[in-house]
Parts: C-alpha cells; structure tokens; sequence
C-alpha cells in the first residue's frame, strides 16, 4: 500500500513546479527599479552645459529653498518628445525644472529644445550616464521632485501625462 502512495510523488512534485512555471508567466515580475536615493540629498556632482546658451546643472543648484523637478532625458528619447508638452506646462505653472541630457551632442541637445521647447533652467550633460547611474536611474525619460534642501523626495519612472500634471503640482506645493 505505502509503494503506491511513494510512485505518485515525483508525479505530484511535478504538477507542483508546472504551476509555479504557470503563475511566473502570468504574473510578471516587478520591472521598474526604484532609486536608493529617495529621502537622501542628491548625490554631489557638477555637469557641465548641455548645449550652448543654457547653464550646467550641479547637486549644490538644487538646494536653493524651492522645490523643483530634476528630469533626465536625451535627444535621441522618442518618450521624451511625448513628456516634452507637460513639463512645458509645468513651467508655465511656475515649476523650476532642470535636466540632466544623457549620452547627448550638444547640438542634438539643441535641435530637441528648438524642436520640442525649453521648460530647463539649467541643462547638465551627463555624457558618461554616471550621474544617472548614481541616482539609480534605470531610463529615459525620468524625473525627481527634489525639495528646496536639494533631497529627492519622488522618483517617476517613464512618461509624465497629462493626468500627472496636477498630482506633481501638489506634491511641489506640499513641499514648501
């Protein structure tokens, strides 16, 4: 009787493994890798301008007393180009935005701003990604609400929409 039960195991553990390779399928793991960084000053670095007629960005410019957006993009970013009306809607709100262009030409950098507008008060070209590796960021676009103490408060990943803009206004608000 127990060698019957013992030949019904290695079929059970199988049936066990198929479903866990089932349920992996369908439910994907978590992609969007959130930086160490939030809650902490940004990290110290000073970038040099992106492109001519806009300044470079260093960490000690995000501590001026207002809360602001950090976004990371690049030219060559077809996501930015969509994300580009509403951080131009942003500014005109009254929102200091800075950016971060990575792995970018500077003349690149400024066929985008003529093409798409120029919400940046400052532009830092982070040519080798190391700034953006060292705020963990895993892409472009990205964008950090920073507090007027220069401490990054939010990280969003991907596109800002129009629907975000009105969030984003209010946790700037709330920072001051």
């Amino acid at each position: 009787m127990r060698s019957r039960w013992v030949l019904f195991v290695p079929l059970a553990i199988m049936a066990l493994l198929f479903g866990a390779f089932v349920y992996r399928l369908t439910v994907p793991a978590e992609t969007l890798i959130e930086s160490q960084w939030i809650d902490k000053p940004m990290p110290l670095f000073d970038l040099p301008p992106a492109t001519g007629g806009v300044a470079g960005l260093k960490s000690s410019d995000l501590a001026d007393g207002r809360p602001r957006l950090v976004n990371i993009f690049a030219s060559w970013c077809i996501p930015c180009r969509a994300e580009a009306p509403q951080l131009e809607a942003l500014k005109a709100a009254g929102v200091p935005i800075d950016g971060i262009a990575i792995r970018d030409r500077p003349e690149d950098v400024a066929a985008f701003l003529r093409e798409n507008g120029n919400p940046f008060d400052r532009i830092g070209a982070d040519v080798q990604s190391s700034v953006q590796i060292a705020l963990g960021s895993s892409g472009v676009p990205e964008t950090f609400l920073v507090d007027g103490k220069g401490i990054i408060r939010e990280q969003i990943q991907g596109v800002i929409l129009q629907d975000d803009v009105p969030r984003i206004m209010a946790k700037l608000e709330a920072m001051k």
